[in-house]
């Protein structure tokens, strides 16, 4: 197949999702994670849930970089955000997430120097627009935008550019796996893999899913045909008692994955030794941050970042959700106090969160009767 048209095509649609239905066990209930965002998007978007049998439940996984960011590192942000001569540079997602004090939308409202911007190169681009203010640049995300973060700093080495530094809160997606599969609350049967982040890490670092913890998983594209054909997978190396790692999107993700990509990451960053994570709590080896070799470009060591740690809204029941403990629409201030457009959590920020998803994609249909 070569165009987006044909992973729409309903025929194919239908027929894949009876062929699901004919391959599952009436007596078996399946538990299947989609750890990517784009895909919680998609499932809602597209309503194929709904075309899955009953005792097929998907489970919707830590795969958001901005749900998963705890509120503190939010608040170690706007604290640099707020010092004298600084340009504070984030994605568009970063710009509603709430910290203690607001987001940094709100910090702008009160007169801060807060831009959107589409890549951390617009953000380099306007520390040699602006040499005498300092330009830092909020980087977030996981294996996916992380390279980019990577060469934009080894270009800031390469031109000496010594106004731009990076607030560094990539994160990696393999310990999150391996620690919601080490959580006694929770039981997944399989997992549908993430599309992005293999594109850049490949699909072979997902093995010790399968040979560690009997568990498979089906690397899978963002289009209907794309997730019902990675569910179909699933269900049959469960009927058939394997545990191995498919790769349904080999026609972007490359089993090796991105050699270029993860020497340019390897080069500039250092995995930290524990990082903090909404709703899933300080994991090992989670996370990046600089290398000694760029430190004149880290925004940790030119801000004295304190680290600052902050519990999320007792009522938001965020984490629960992230775990898939709960439903989006399960948690008490859902559609209520918190909604897209006054989110108190971080997961009803993005299009990727799965409450941001089911609110637009399921709670709104069914509020005008669709």
């Amino acid at each position: 197949m070569k165009y987006v048209d044909e992973f729409r095509d309903p025929e194919l649609i239908q027929n894949t999702a009876e062929e699901i239905r004919r391959a599952v066990d009436p007596n078996r209930h399946y538990r299947l994670m989609e750890v990517c965002g784009g895909h919680t998007f998609s499932i809602y978007r597209f309503g194929l849930q709904n075309l899955l049998p009953d005792n097929v439940e998907l489970i919707h996984g830590p795969g958001c970089p901005v749900c998963v960011l705890p509120m503190g590192r939010m608040d170690d942000g706007l604290s640099i955000a707020e010092q004298p001569k600084v340009i504070f540079t984030a994605f568009g997602d970063v710009m509603r997430v709430p910290g203690r004090r607001g987001s940094p939308l709100e910090l702008r409202a009160k007169g801060a120097d807060v831009r959107m911007v589409y890549s951390p190169l617009d953000a380099l681009k306007l520390a040699l627009e602006h040499p005498d203010r300092q330009v830092v640049f909020f980087a977030i995300g996981f294996e996916t935008t992380a390279p980019s973060t990577a060469l934009t700093l080894l270009r800031a080495r390469e031109t000496g550019v010594r106004n731009f530094s990076v607030f560094s809160n990539h994160v990696l997606i393999l310990p999150a796996i391996r620690a919601i599969l080490d959580s006694p609350d929770m039981r997944i049967d399989g997992f549908i893999g993430p599309g992005h982040v293999s594109t850049v890490i490949g699909a072979r670092p997902y093995e010790f899913v399968a040979r560690e913890y009997g568990k498979p998983v089906v690397i899978s594209g963002f289009e209907p045909l794309d997730l019902l054909q990675s569910i179909l997978m699933l269900i049959r190396q469960l009927r058939e008692g394997r545990s191995e790692v498919e790769n349904q999107y080999a026609r972007v993700v490359p089993w090796e994955g991105n050699r270029s990509a993860l020497q340019a990451m390897a080069e500039v960053f250092e995995v930290r030794p524990f990082f903090e994570w909404r709703g899933l709590g300080f994991i090992s080896q989670s996370a990046l941050k600089l290398r000694e070799a760029f430190a004149a470009w880290d925004a940790e060591m030119r801000y004295s970042v304190q680290g600052v740690r902050v519990t999320d809204p007792k009522a938001a029941q965020c984490g629960e959700v992230l775990k898939g403990v709960l439903k989006p629409h399960q948690c008490k201030l859902f559609g209520k106090e918190c909604t897209p457009e006054h989110p108190v959590g971080a997961l009803m920020v993005s299009s990727e969160g799965a409450c941001a998803a089911y609110y637009h994609h399921v709670y709104l249909r069914e509020a005008v009767g669709e």
